[in-house]
């Protein structure tokens, strides 16, 4: 495959995660969306990597998967604590964050 077709498919996952992230209510729904648009990064890491030939492309992409579940993990355990504190996982409600 040429890397056109990869890259075409990285913006084509980014425009999906951008979607979900911009017309999502729910946090869980905007955390997919920027779950999409990270993997859409790393398709492009790998993309890149294997069209110059060097495995630093691939290392990145282990390094930002590994930063991913760090970030989903501490994204529901946020979800959780708004969801047990208001009674709801909506977008709108998360006004006690706030100083």
């Amino acid at each position: 495959m040429p890397l056109s077709a990869y890259l075409a498919l990285a913006a084509l996952v980014f425009s999906i995660g951008l979607f979900g992230v911009i017309t999502r209510r729910n946090t869980v729904g905007i955390l997919l969306g920027i779950e999409l648009m990270l993997n859409a990064v790393n398709i492009n890491f790998v993309a890149f990597s294997r069209f110059h030939g060097t495995a630093v492309g691939m290392i990145f992409t282990l390094f930002a998967i590994c930063i991913t579940v760090a970030e989903v993990a501490l994204g529901l355990a946020l979800v959780i604590l708004l969801f047990r504190m208001r009674r709801t996982a909506t977008a709108d409600h998360i006004d006690w964050l706030k100083g």
